[in-house]
């Protein structure tokens, strides 16, 4: 299979391509670019010009704001096989609002905008299937938001963390997350100091909740960390 093959493939596995005609897929990826990343190299910064959105190949994105203290303050953190920036073609200011840096060794395709819009002109499942990834990104903000002002930062590292957790697995059960960002990472990501995660982390193992080895977490019982969350919520 040649790399044209290997993107095209890549595209139709995204619900936003995946229903597009060969002709509009065609155009897609005319209009592609692919962008090689180094861990911690820039791919766009915050108010860059916004032409193009992106499909995470592999690797990890971290979508962030530098703070006025300096610090980064990370907004999301994208995973192989989503996309991202692409609510900005819709906005009447056509630049980022947060800055983009690779966590590891990283691919994206870059996808133009404007060969992008065409394609939507054309289809309306193709607009339906957008509208509906912006509503539920909308939705996953608003509950973040939520939490971020109404939980305490023991509380939000626990949804977290059951957030990790794959659907399969029952209560009662123990299991295992492999943390896939280092944890002052996650610490940004939740709101807190590195130093408050890692009091966190030591408090929960005390408790006998959880297991820490290095970036792997054992929950010894996952029905028993969620009573724990439902107490201190």
């Amino acid at each position: 299979m040649n790399a044209d093959d290997e993107l095209k493939q890549a595209l139709r596995r995204n619900h936003l391509f995946a229903d597009l005609s060969e002709e509009q897929l065609a155009r897609i990826l005319h209009s592609t670019q692919k962008i090689h990343l180094d861990e911690g190299a820039h791919l766009f910064e915050y108010q860059d010009e916004a032409e193009r959105f992106f499909l995470l190949l592999q690797g990890q994105i971290k979508l962030f704001r530098i703070t006025p203290a300096g610090t980064d303050k990370i907004v999301e953190i994208v995973s192989a096989g989503q996309t991202f920036a692409e609510a900005i073609m819709f906005m009447d200011a056509k630049a980022y609002p947060v800055a983009a840096d690779a966590l590891s060794t990283t691919e994206v395709v870059a996808i133009d905008n404007k060969a992008f819009m065409a394609v939507l002109r054309e289809s309306g499942d193709t607009c339906f299937r957008l509208m509906g990834t912006m509503s539920m990104r909308l939705r996953q903000l608003l509950g973040e938001i939520d939490a971020l002002t109404m939980q305490n930062a023991k509380l939000r590292f626990i949804h977290y963390l059951l957030g990790s957790v794959p659907p399969s697995v029952r209560g009662g059960q123990p299991v295992t997350v492999e943390l896939e960002v280092p944890k002052a990472v996650i610490a940004s990501r939740l709101s807190m100091q590195p130093e408050s995660l890692s009091r966190i982390l030591h408090q929960l193992s005390t408790a006998g909740l959880i297991t820490v080895d290095s970036n792997t977490i054992h929950i010894n019982d996952v029905d028993t960390l969620r009573a724990f969350e439902n107490r201190v919520s």
